[in-house]
């Protein structure tokens, strides 16, 4: 079996979450088969071997569990980017809309060093907007976007049209 079929095999679908008509993809069963992960891990780095990559932001929270240990694979500074308040020193913060309100995420102002090229990763790309506003703090720390990384992309939203603009390198996966 391929790591894709892998993976599938393994994500729950959780209807009506985390709204009536939303079919939620739940990767935290991935979670319960170590050598998967191990697996996950060297696939998604391994999407990047030869790139010039600084740093790996991992985006709150889901995007931490793979975006962190993809970091410690590739021997690289991970960052975290957060909801508003849950950083504890001094950040800056990006604003923006969802399909049912808006949302703010922050990044520490050190996290990031002038000029370099930022891996975004998160577990699931729908829309974009999380990522696009990522991306939007990375630039506003002088770091440009060395490409998207993804467990999962729901193709069907086109959320890749929106990062686009940031960076042609996107991958994930497992489409649905």
């Amino acid at each position: 079996m391929n790591i894709t079929d892998k993976i599938k095999s393994k994500i729950r679908d959780v209807k009506d979450f985390p709204k009536p008509g939303i079919t939620f993809k739940d990767i935290t069963p991935l979670l319960s088969d170590p050598g998967l992960c191990e697996e996950i891990v060297k696939h998604l780095a391994g999407q990047w071997k030869g790139q010039k990559i600084d740093a790996i932001v991992g985006i709150e929270s889901r995007g931490f569990l793979f975006g962190m240990l993809m970091a410690q694979h590739m021997h690289l500074p991970f960052v975290p980017v957060r909801k508003k308040g849950k950083l504890p020193a001094d950040t800056i913060s990006y604003s923006y809309a969802l399909e049912y309100g808006e949302a703010t995420i922050e990044i520490h102002t050190d996290s990031i060093k002038e000029g370099w090229k930022v891996l975004i990763h998160d577990d699931l790309l729908a829309t974009g907007g999380t990522a696009a506003a990522a991306a939007e703090l990375v630039k506003n720390l002088n770091g440009s976007i060395a490409g998207f990384s993804f467990l999962v992309e729901l193709d069907f939203l086109k959320g890749h049209e929106l990062l686009e603009d940031y960076s042609q390198a996107l991958k994930a996966l497992v489409h649905y």
